[in-house]
């Protein structure tokens, strides 16, 4: 259906335009969201659209609508908006590629589930948090199904499709005056998220953080959990966007080929990843999907480039051009990155440090020199290799380029948490402050 209706628009764009690339997105989605154990609020509900980029006089437009019986207004929309650009002559559009579609991306039993099925499994969820002790604060689920093709004048016709379940618990514990909470959240392709594993180890970990003791502010080993170490990658990854390296934006503009983190890291975008949350068979660009490794035994072998830096910057796109909609232009963004630690450790082998689980204010973080000062939530102190009692309260201050240069995976399964892949990491020397 969508395939047909993107023919059709392609016969319409052609009559107008000889350079043209023409993205069209359907999406459904259904929201739940509770507060306390009540369900207050469901969203279910479809988004298509279609953007078109031209070409006339080496000046790239753009335009969109959600109204597919205005394609010729769009597209000649597009043609006047080249007028506000400058002229670039070696910009072009993708060209077909040979590749293999990826796999499992794609859940067919969402096509057979249905609201009911959703809220059944958010209750279920609530009730065993309530059976774990623990009052739910807030909860919610997601299920949604894209579809979106790309066809451009060079012959480039690319279908993606996927699914994506999701789901988040937040808990509060009340024990004689003594407040703790706990939040965390799944995601996955398939409708496989095991929300009574998720209600206990949220629970858990608001039961073990009541009350706690006072820390002094010092330097300590620390082991970041993964939501905490997800929190403060951004400002990391940013560094290896070549349109953050065009404008001078990156730390790692002049690095290539040097050293930038520990031996034992390497650092892989793929986006052909099985399961992956954001595996396609092509990027928003059509360029065919691939893998790049961006950290090799702790140098830095390449950046994640569109087809916009890519030529800019005398490269090939590394297909990690995305958009965020079809009222969206591509821009350069990671697919799932795998944080890849060679020589893990062991939390044993730690005699005096701190567990964080979460952190609260990673926005704060300078995106360009990865300075941050953030809260820490659910800390734990470790001693003699064991963790023992809670802390109270702290915030943990540092540059996350530096933690990479030592830090250490603990040993553990890796998550995916948005674009990221990662372990439980130990890091030195980070400064922990007592509130």
């Amino acid at each position: 259906m969508l395939y047909d209706e993107a023919k059709y628009i392609e016969e319409e764009v052609v009559k107008i335009v000889e350079k043209y690339e023409i993205y069209i997105t359907q999406n459904n989605e259904i929201e739940l969201d509770s507060k306390k154990n009540e369900l207050n609020f469901v969203k279910d509900e479809i988004n298509k659209g279609v953007g078109i980029r031209v070409i006339k006089n080496n000046k790239l437009g753009f335009a969109f609508t959600s109204n597919l019986d205005k394609i010729k207004e769009t597209t000649n929309q597009a043609l006047l908006n080249t007028k506000l650009n400058n002229e670039d002559k070696y910009f072009s559009f993708s060209i077909p590629e040979k590749h293999e579609d990826v796999k499992e991306t794609y859940d067919k039993k969402i096509d057979n589930l249905n609201q009911e099925e959703y809220i059944e499994f958010l209750k279920n969820i609530i009730e065993k948090s309530e059976e774990n002790k623990c009052e739910v604060t807030s909860a919610g689920f997601s299920a949604s199904k894209e579809e979106s093709i790309i066809l451009n004048s060079n012959g480039v016709c690319e279908v993606n499709r996927g699914t994506i379940f999701s789901t988040g618990l937040s808990v509060k514990v009340n024990k004689n005056g003594n407040i703790s909470t706990s939040y965390d959240s799944i995601a996955s392709r398939k409708f496989n998220l095991d929300g009574d594993k998720l209600s206990y180890e949220v629970c858990q970990k608001a039961l073990d953080s009541v009350g706690g003791t006072s820390i002094k502010t010092e330097d300590y080993d620390v082991i970041l959990d993964y939501p905490a170490f997800a929190g403060l990658l951004s400002s990391f990854t940013a560094a290896f966007s070549a349109e953050n390296v065009l404008r001078g934006r990156s730390i790692f503009k002049d690095a290539q080929g040097k050293q930038i983190t520990t031996e034992n890291l390497s650092l892989i975008n793929d986006s052909t990843l099985k399961e992956g949350l954001n595996s396609c068979n092509s990027d928003s660009e059509g360029v065919a999907s691939k893998k790049t490794i961006l950290i090799q035994n702790g140098y830095l072998k390449s950046f994640l480039y569109d087809l916009d830096s890519a030529t800019k910057l005398n490269q090939n796109s590394t297909s990690n051009g995305y958009r965020s909609g079809f009222t969206d232009t591509p821009h350069v963004s990671p697919s799932n990155l795998i944080f890849d630690f060679k020589n893990p450790t062991e939390i044993y082998d730690i005699q005096n440090g701190i567990f964080v689980s979460n952190i609260l204010g990673a926005h704060t973080a300078n995106p360009i020199t990865g300075d941050f000062s953030v809260e820490a939530s659910n800390v734990f102190k470790i001693e003699k290799g064991q963790i023992t009692k809670p802390v109270k309260k702290a915030m943990i201050s540092g540059n996350i380029f530096e933690l990479l240069k030592t830090a250490q995976k603990i040993n553990s399964i890796e998550k995916q948490y948005g674009p990221y892949i990662i372990p439980k990491i130990l890091v030195h020397q980070l400064r922990v402050i007592g509130i």
